[in-house]
C-alpha cells in the first residue's frame, strides 16, 4: 500500500543527468524519498539454512515481495515522478518483457496518468494480467522482446508522449539502486551484493549507489546462460547483440541497445565479477527459494541464488563477510512453479 502518494509533486530539486556513481549522498536520499513516497522498504533478512560453513553469513533482499513483485517499481517511480505533472498530463509509454511494464503500470495507476506498454506475444500471463489490472492498455507485438521496443518507440515518435525506459536511463537506474542504499541500512558492512544482470539497470544502479556509500562492498553481476547479452558486451568492450534463446529465466532476455548509453558504462566499470548459471540451475534455485526461504522466486529473480547454491563463491570468499543475495522478481504462474518445484 502507498505509504504517502503525492501525485502532483516531483522530486524537490532536479536530479543530475551525470552517471550516479559520482552523485552526491544528498542526490542519492532524494531518489529514496522519492521511492518512499509510494513504497516502504522490502526486507533484508539473515538466511541462517543458507549461511555457509566458517562463519559466512548469507542474506536475502526479498525484491520479490514488492507491491509489483519486482524491483523494476523503484525505477518506474522516480522515472515517471521526475516527469512533473505536464510530462504526466500527457501519459507514459513503456515496452518490457513484463516486469517493467507492470512497475510502468502500477506507477501510473497510482499517479493519475495514462500508460501504453508495449510486450512481447510470450509475456508471462501472471505479468500481462498485473499490466491490465493496473489500467494501462497493453499491446502485444511480435515474438521478441526487440520487437516490442521498436513498436513502443515508433509510437513514443508518433504521439510525442515520454518514453519510460525498462534500464538505460539514468532517473531508472538511480531509482533501482535505492535497493542497495535499503541493503545498507540492514547490513552495513555488507562484504558483497549479488544480483540479477539483464539491461543492467538493478546491478549498475546497486553499483553506483555502493560506489558512493560504501566502495568496499563488492558487486557481483549474474546472467543466466540463455540471457547474458550485457556480459557478452563487457567482453567485447562495446554493446552488440545476440540472438534471444527461450530460458526459464525470461525477465532478463532482450537487447541492451547498441547506443546504450548509461547501463553498460556502469557495468563494465563498476561491477567487481560476473557469473553465469545455467537453466537448470535456475529452477534448482526457485525451488530451494519455495522449500527454504517459502517464497515464490521467478526464473530471471533467482539466478543470484543460483550461484549461490551452484558454489560460484567459494568458501573463503563467503567467510570474508556477509553476502546479500538479490531475489529481484517474484513473478511466476503458480502451476509453473509448481511443475518446476516437483521437478526438483
Amino acid at each position: 500500500m502507498p505509504v504517502s502518494a503525492s501525485p502532483s509533486r516531483g522530486p524537490a530539486f532536479p536530479l543530475p543527468d551525470s552517471l550516479p556513481d559520482s552523485w552526491s549522498r544528498e542526490a542519492w536520499a532524494e531518489v529514496l524519498r522519492s521511492v518512499r513516497s509510494l513504497l516502504p522498504p522490502t526486507p533484508c533478512l539473515r538466511a541462517r539454512d543458507l549461511d555457509v560453513p566458517g562463519g559466512g553469513e548469507i542474506w536475502i533482499k526479498y525484491e520479490n515481495l514488492q507491491h509489483t513483485g519486482s524491483f523494476k517499481v523503484r525505477g518506474a517511480i522516480v522515472a515517471i515522478t521526475a516527469l512533473g505533472a505536464e510530462g504526466r498530463e500527457r501519459g507514459v509509454v513503456a515496452c518490457s518483457s513484463g516486469n517493467h511494464g507492470r512497475a510502468v503500470a502500477w506507477v501510473a495507476g497510482h499517479l493519475g496518468v495514462r500508460a501504453t506498454i508495449f510486450v512481447p506475444e510470450w509475456v508471462d500471463r501472471v505479468k500481462l494480467e498485473g499490466m491490465r489490472a493496473s489500467g494501462a492498455e497493453v499491446r502485444r507485438v511480435g515474438t521478441s522482446y526487440d520487437a516490442a521496443a521498436a513498436a513502443a518507440r515508433a509510437e513514443v515518435e508518433e504521439s510525442g508522449r515520454p518514453f519510460v525506459h525498462p534500464f538505460d536511463d539514468v532517473r531508472v537506474v538511480a531509482g533501482q539502486g535505492t535497493t542497495a542504499l535499503e541493503i545498507l541500512e540492514v547490513v552495513p558492512e555488507a562484504r558483497r551484493i549479488v544480483a540479477p544482470l539483464s539491461g543492467g539497470g538493478l546491478v549498475g544502479g546497486i553499483a553506483a549507489a555502493v560506489r558512493v556509500h560504501r566502495p568496499a562492498t563488492e558487486v557481483v553481476a549474474v546472467s543466466a546462460e540463455r540471457a547474458r547479452v550485457m556480459l557478452e558486451s563487457v567482453r567485447a568492450g562495446r554493446p552488440i547483440e545476440l540472438d534471444e534463446e527461450p530460458t526459464v529465466a525470461s525477465a532478463l532476455s532482450g537487447g541492451i541497445e547498441l547506443d546504450n548509453r548509461v547501463t553498460f558504462e556502469l557495468v563494465r566499470r563498476l561491477v567487481t565479477r560476473h557469473l553465469v548459471v545455467e537453466e537448470g540451475a535456475v529452477e534448482r534455485a526457485m525451488a530451494v527459494a519455495v522449500r527454504e526461504l517459502h517464497t515464490v522466486v521467478e526464473g530471471g529473480g533467482a539466478v543470484a541464488l543460483a550461484a549461490l547454491l551452484e558454489g560460484g563463491l567459494t568458501d573463503e570468499e563467503l567467510g570474508e563477510g556477509p553476502t546479500v543475495i538479490v531475489l529481484s522478481g517474484g513473478n511466476v504462474a503458480g502451476e509453473r512453479l509448481a511443475g518446476i518445484v516437483a521437478d526438483r
